[in-house]
């Protein structure tokens, strides 16, 4: 498939209550394992490609580096690729869909772009992220790329109190609709977790509902029913992986010297 023929099969496997499962990915390696397991599609993590090449999470791999990266993973299969883009190395809404055409020369057909200033504690305002937003499409279309913008809200991420979501939900419907209205295809709510508030948030959002699996979440069936669009597992296989490899490495080091 062509890039454009690749981001359209993307963007179509978003269906609310029959979602698209991306079991998230680091190198050319895990993306050759997970599409041979069935994938059919492929995102990134930030966290895990970071952890992977020896760096930590936010913004810290350098873009050339990232890019790289992505070359390699569609090197490995011919599956839509999905990279996380977190703030797109920029607060400048222009500087950060310049970083975006990076992904994009090297065959991506999609970014998560997330509303939490980068390596700060806040969030940035709905007008500011809509203008960043807005950047990234308008430069999409000038690369003739129907770029999937999977605009993240950190709202949840940032609230670790989960009794206290639901004070939260009017804010984040407000933004997927801002978001929609300056170009995102999905809207991102990682940290979300009771099925209710996904519920009302899918209801609610013009977008396709991304909701994140983590310890404690609904399964998939449940998310579904929902009316999800998108599950992903973000950092976790990542995490599971190397706490196999770990494990494995203790049993033969474990009684070195003895």
């Amino acid at each position: 498939m062509t890039q454009e023929e690749r981001a359209l099969a993307f963007a179509g496997l978003h269906r609310k209550g029959d979602p698209i499962i991306l079991y998230n990915i680091w190198d050319a390696g895990s993306a050759r394992c997970v599409a041979e397991a069935g994938a059919k599609a492929l995102a990134t993590g930030s966290w895990s490609v970071a952890a992977a090449h020896g760096f930590s999470d936010g913004q810290k791999i350098p873009l050339p580096l990232l890019g790289e990266v992505a070359r390699e993973i569609l090197a490995a299969t011919d599956l839509p690729l999905s990279v996380d883009f977190e703030g797109a190395y920029s607060e400048d809404p222009a500087q950060g869909a310049a970083n975006v055409v990076q992904l994009i020369d090297a065959g991506a057909i999609g970014i998560n772009f997330e509303d939490q200033v980068v390596g700060k504690s806040g969030i940035h305002r709905t007008d500011r992220q809509v203008a960043r937003i807005r950047a990234i499409r308008e430069m999409a279309e000038r690369q003739s790329v129907p770029l999937f913008i999977n605009a993240r809200t950190d709202l949840f991420l940032k609230e670790g109190d989960e009794t206290r979501h639901g004070d939260l939900l009017d804010e984040a419907i407000a933004r997927a609709k801002a978001y929609a209205g300056a170009g995102a295809s999905g809207f991102f709510a990682p940290g979300l977790a009771d099925p209710d508030l996904i519920g009302r948030l899918c209801a609610a959002s013009p977008l396709p509902v991304n909701v994140m699996m983590k310890p404690g979440a609904p399964d998939i069936a449940t998310l579904a029913a929902a009316g999800v669009g998108r599950v992903s597992y973000g950092p976790f296989p990542y995490r599971a992986m190397i706490a196999w490899l770990r494990g494995e490495a203790e049993k033969v080091y474990g009684g070195a010297g003895k």
